[in-house]
């Protein structure tokens, strides 16, 4: 086992209830609790800089070091929640209590700090304003809602296609749109059409050429019939291919896709373009996942996701294909028995911090201590040396710390 030498010159220091932590904690802990945002430093940067009170744009911020955090402000993400949840789903609200958060911004000094309890971590700053969410496409599809900008690099579509493991009444249990699709179907309501491939390449156009950003993310819901999802990923990376000069400006391209019974169909992805493909198992703990995410275990198995991750990696190099695991949700021991077995055959084990504050998970929306982050750290940055694994080199995601824990991993 390799092990990381926590003395090097990496990362800053912050100081977190009498305890020296580096960004990684904090970041970890930040996004699993959220925190809340005084008004006045709405007031003085909503203008100015990417701060919007509607949860849906996404909100971050940047450590003093230029770690990028997700900023889910408590206070507007409750109202939220109550406004736009069914009778039927309000019942998420008596969870209140759990989503606690000792995690606040303030204007310090002028400037708006990161504050725990009343103990000042850090002074932070905000991405500069874009007029990206108040876009619409020529066909009048609104940006909002349909893509995220994450940090300074990124451009992420969340749910291009409807999740039909969820309508069949077997969402993830920590999905949000999870919960919507099943909602829908449930209701004998229609279903979100697929986003057409001009309105992607008009808000990846956007993106690229006016807020700079350099990657993209494409997600989708998971299918049943492998051959339309393929062909609304194909449109997609064809239409983003299409323009030579605009593809020249992206670094990367993951695509997140549902692992298809066809394995050449990873062959066409990489010739369109995309970069990395993953086929995400979430949780590695099988009793566990067939609780949480029900329709991966049933409908697509266990075996295809590991299988067509192995093809991937075997046949286009290590850390072409990965898996995200939801970072707060399962046993550290599980977990660390997955993300190694991933290791050992090429595929990167990426690593999304649990959100409880979207939807309970077996019966809890309680995120996990500081030393359970400290394990995932020292974990991740083990295994990523140990096997020469590499996350995109990008600036990093709003909730994914694998590039952080990379950067932590090679530091000097």
């Amino acid at each position: 086992m390799i092990v990381v030498d926590s003395r090097k010159k990496w990362l800053k220091k912050y100081r977190y209830r009498n305890m020296e932590i580096d960004s990684v904690e904090l970041k970890a802990l930040v996004v699993s609790r959220g925190l809340k945002v005084d008004k006045e430093v709405y007031r003085r940067f909503s203008e100015t800089h990417r701060l919007d009170m509607n949860p849906l744009t996404c909100n971050c911020f940047l450590l003093s070091d230029g770690t990028i955090v997700q900023l889910t402000d408590m206070g507007f993400h409750l109202k939220y929640l109550s406004g736009i949840l069914s009778w039927s789903n309000l019942k998420l609200l008596r969870y209140a209590s759990q989503l606690q958060t000792p995690f606040s911004l303030r204007l310090y000094e002028n400037a708006p700090a990161l504050f725990c309890s009343d103990e000042y971590v850090d002074t932070v700053s905000l991405p500069p304003r874009t007029d990206f969410y108040r876009q619409k496409t020529s066909s009048g599809c609104r940006f909002v809602g349909n893509a995220v900008l994450q940090g300074l690099d990124w451009v992420s579509f969340q749910c291009l296609w409807t999740c039909e493991y969820a309508a069949a009444g077997k969402p993830c249990e920590f999905c949000f749109s999870g919960s919507d699709f099943e909602a829908l179907a449930r209701k004998k309501k229609s279903l979100p059409a697929a986003l057409k491939a001009a309105d992607v390449v008009e808000i990846v156009k956007y993106a690229l050429e006016k807020v700079r950003t350099t990657n993209i993310q494409i997600t989708g819901g998971s299918t049943f019939n492998g051959v339309s999802e393929a062909a609304y990923i194909r449109s997609y990376l064809e239409a983003i291919a299409a323009e030579p000069a605009r593809k020249e400006r992206i670094e990367e391209l993951l695509l997140y896709i549902t692992p298809p019974k066809d394995a050449t169909l990873i062959d066409t992805y990489f010739e369109l373009g995309a970069s990395r493909i993953a086929c995400s198992l979430e949780l590695w703990n099988l009793e566990l996942a067939r609780h949480v995410t029900p329709g991966k275990i049933v409908y697509t198995t266990r075996e295809r996701h590991l299988d067509i991750l192995t093809y991937t990696a075997e046949k286009y190099g290590a850390s072409k294909a990965f898996s995200n695991f939801i970072i707060g949700i399962e046993p550290f021991e599980s977990l660390r028995a997955g993300a190694t077995e991933l290791a050992k055959r090429g595929i990167l084990p990426a690593a999304s911090v649990w959100m409880p504050m979207g939807r309970p998970v077996c019966g809890s929306m309680t995120p996990p201590e500081l030393d359970y982050y400290q394990r995932v750290k020292e974990l991740f940055a083990n295994l990523y040396v140990k096997y020469g694994l590499v996350p995109p080199a990008t600036r990093g995601l709003n909730v994914c710390i694998e590039s952080d824990i990379w950067k932590y991993a090679h530091a000097t």
